[in-house]
This record gives C-alpha cells, sequence and structure tokens, in this order.
C-alpha cells in the first residue's frame, strides 16, 4: 500500500462511526447470538465443516447481522458482495448474479451476497435469487428485522436456514463498550476513558441490546467532553443519548407479537406488564380505538360473569376515548387494563358459544321445539304452534319447568371465581328443577 493509499484509508476509518470501527475482524471477536454460534451450535458447525448454504438472518437492528455476514464470508473463503433491498432492484440483482457465476467458473471463488432488508425485495426480486442459490452460485445471506416466514416467499424459506438474532444482553454490550473505551487503534482508547460503572450500566440498558446505540452514545460522550482523561459518568451518559426511537411498525408482526403480549398480561393477571406493553404500543403510536376495541372484547373473553362490570367499563373506556382523545384517553386506557387484570377470570362464556357453534356447523340442526314458536300470526293455532308454553313469570322462581332446546346440552359452565360463583349455584338449582320436571 504507497502512502497515499494509507493516508486515504487513514481518512477514511476515521470518518467512520465507533461502531463500524469496532466492526469484529474475527469470529472469535463477536459477541452475542451464542444460541447459534457458540461452541458446538448449529452454525459454528457449518462453518467448521465448510458447508455453509444460504441462511435468513432475522433480528432487531444492532445485534450483529452484517458483521456476521461479513465474517462468514472471510469464513468461507468466498468474495463478499452487499446489495440494499431499499436501492437494489432486479437488474441489479442479476448483475451481481452473473459477475458472481463468472468469478465462481474462473477461479472457483463463490460469492457470499448479503442483502439487507430483504423483506423490502417483492415476490418477482426474489424469484430471480432462486436459481443462484438452488446452483450454488451464491451463499445468499438475507437480513431483516421483520418475521421472514411472512415476508420472504416459501421457495426461498425451503432452501435457506433461519438464524433469529436476539437483542445482545446488557453483558454483551459492557464488553464492547469496555472494549471501544480500551483500543487504542480503532476505539477511543487514546483518549484515556474511565468509565464508570453505574454509566456502564445505563449505557448497557438504555440501548435495548442495540450495539450501535450504546457505541454511538459512547462516543458523543467522549468526543464532547475537552479534558483528558475523559470521566465518563452517569450524567454524561445521560446527557449522550438520545430519545429512543420506539420500534414499533402498526403494520408489522411487532404490532401482532405487542398486542398479544398485552391481551395475554391482562388474562393473566399482571397489570404491571399490561401497563407496560400499553404504554408500548402508545408510544409507538398504535390507534387507540384499536386497543379500545380489544379490551372490550377482552372483558367478555376472558372476564365475562366472573366480573358482570368489566364489560361496561369496558365500553365506556371505549366511548371515553373517542371523547377526549389524545394524550388524555391514555389515562382511561390504562384504568380499563389494570382493572381488567385485576378482575377474576372466566372465559366459560366463550367457550360456551364455540361449542355451541361447533355443535350447529358438525351436528344435526335441531329444530325449534312446537312450544316455543311463534304463535302469533294467522294460521299458527292450526299448526299447534305455542301449545303448552309456560310464561316463566307465572312460574314458582320465575323458572318454568319446560325443555327449551329438545336435548340435553350444557354449553355454560360457569367457573367457581368472582360473581360468575354465585351464577353457577343458582344454575345448579335451576338445571336440577329444568331436569326433574321437563
Amino acid at each position: 500500500m504507497s502512502l497515499f493509499d494509507a493516508a486515504e484509508d487513514t481518512h477514511r476509518r476515521e470518518a467512520q462511526p465507533l461502531a463500524a470501527r469496532m466492526r469484529p475482524r474475527t469470529l472469535a471477536e463477536f459477541v452475542g447470538q451464542e444460541h447459534f454460534l457458540g461452541e458446538g451450535r448449529l452454525l459454528r458447525r457449518l462453518i467448521a465443516a465448510d458447508r455453509l448454504g444460504s441462511v435468513v438472518f432475522y433480528g432487531p437492528p444492532g445485534t450483529g447481522k452484517t458483521t456476521l455476514a461479513r465474517l462468514l464470508a472471510t469464513e468461507s473463503r468466498s468474495h463478499f458482495q452487499q446489495l440494499s433491498a431499499v436501492a437494489g432492484g432486479v437488474k441489479e440483482l442479476r448483475q451481481v448474479l452473473a459477475e458472481a457465476e463468472d468469478r465462481l467458473t474462473a477461479s472457483g471463488r463463490r460469492t457470499l451476497l448479503m442483502i439487507d432488508e430483504m423483506h423490502r425485495f417483492n415476490k418477482a426480486q426474489q424469484d430471480v435469487l432462486l436459481p443462484g442459490v438452488e446452483e450454488g452460485v451464491v451463499i445468499l445471506v438475507g437480513a431483516t428485522t421483520e418475521n421472514p416466514f411472512f415476508t420472504i416467499n416459501s421457495a426461498l424459506i425451503s432452501r435457506s436456514r433461519v438464524f433469529q438474532f436476539q437483542p445482545l444482553s446488557p453483558a454483551d454490550i459492557k464488553t464492547l463498550l469496555r472494549r471501544a473505551a480500551d483500543d487504542a487503534e480503532r476505539g477511543l482508547g487514546r483518549c484515556d476513558v474511565r468509565l464508570h460503572d453505574d454509566a456502564l450500566e445505563f449505557l448497557a440498558e438504555v440501548s435495548d441490546g442495540d450495539a450501535r446505540r450504546a457505541l454511538a452514545a459512547l462516543e458523543v460522550g467522549v468526543l464532547s467532553t475537552q479534558t483528558r482523561p475523559v470521566e465518563f459518568t452517569l450524567a454524561l451518559a445521560r446527557e449522550s443519548v438520545q430519545r429512543k426511537a420506539i420500534d414499533y411498525d402498526r403494520a408489522g408482526d411487532l404490532h401482532y407479537d405487542t398486542i398479544s403480549a398485552l391481551i395475554k398480561s391482562i388474562r393473566g393477571s399482571d397489570p404491571d406488564a399490561a401497563l407496560y406493553w400499553l404504554a408500548r404500543m402508545l408510544e409507538g403510536g398504535e390507534d387507540v380505538r384499536f386497543l379500545a376495541r380489544r379490551l372490550v372484547i377482552l372483558a367478555s373473553e376472558d372476564v365475562g360473569n366472573a366480573d358482570p362490570a368489566a364489560l361496561p367499563l369496558a365500553v365506556a373506556a371505549a366511548h371515553a376515548c373517542e371523547l377526549v382523545g389524545l394524550p388524555e384517553c391514555e389515562l382511561t386506557l390504562a384504568q380499563a387494563a389494570t382493572y381488567l387484570a385485576c378482575a377474576p377470570k372466566s372465559n366459560a362464556s366463550c367457550v360456551g358459544v364455540g361449542e355451541a357453534k361447533r355443535d350447529v356447523r358438525e351436528g344435526r340442526v335441531l329444530p325449534v321445539p312446537v312450544h316455543l314458536r311463534d304463535r302469533h300470526y294467522a294460521g299458527a293455532k292450526r299448526l299447534k304452534h305455542g301449545e303448552g308454553y309456560q310464561y316463566a313469570h307465572d312460574q314458582p322462581g320465575a323458572v318454568a319447568a319446560q325443555d327449551y332446546l329438545g336435548v340435553e346440552r350444557q354449553y355454560y359452565r360457569p367457573t367457581d371465581r368472582g360473581f360468575e360463583g354465585e351464577l353457577a349455584e343458582r344454575l345448579m338449582a335451576i338445571r336440577q328443577r329444568l331436569k326433574a320436571e321437563g
């Protein structure tokens, strides 16, 4: 390398953000994802056996997807080629595949093609990749933050191994921060950084497992401090962190995962978890009417008659959201969510109507008993409709001893929780009378 090239390389490296400069150069330096990259795990075995095929890396930003793809190219002695699904189209894909085939023919060297944000490719673009993947011309590494089973076509998925990246743990983030603070060549070691434990703890927690975010905060704090050594305190850490950009797509699978977590937390009677997932959706810009509707549904599905006040409270909350709007209606949603979480639970009504619907779909359709049929029209008397019907209010306890279905069925089985426990006792007495005299 000439002096000019060396100077140019130095300038380019200095212009890079800390996270880019500190990218691992070997697998040994890679931090995190032990569940598939640790010793004896699948990806590590594929690398050791030199049997690396096409893979899909699925996970949140800043967890090492691009970095690992580069390392895989090195480990497999492949040419590394990167495309962004945002900028690349079918023409660019065909050109890259043609060059990869020429390279393989001329030198025997394969190409590792990494496609960033692969979920943004449409079906036609994804189909272009199939021949190259099937024939082994390229080792495809598709990186995506969206669930690949929803966003990548089945033909590609079936030919690829899917590895799900997890957010880096606080311990992993601390390792990366210490490494960057000490590294004098690529990191901030020349600035004599003294990382305070509470500052390190804060950055590890607030970064949400995103290494880029943590390293960016460290770099801002160090480079904006004129004194040396740099005392990287908790106060400096707080000042160096941007307000979180909430990762939440109202049309993506995270939307469904988060509402699922909210509903299951309320169903599981955990008001604290319910408030967190509610806040996560509100901060992400979720439609409050959607949230209100889901709480109304839950009031019947999971609370039911164990607390008859739950449904009117949820309906009132939905009306209040329409009336007052944001941001005040967040308080209403929080009240409804915590009430429902703390309420006694019963899905007896939900289960009962489900069983009845199944009988209607799959069983013989039951005729309406003659004594229950409408008799308020001309000719009903000749058909004996309504004959023998007993008016319930004229009977003891307002319970008439008569058959209302024509067959013996018990769809509603009240629990012993909350008010439904009282209903269970009442219903037992009613059913005994109906069975004895019906």
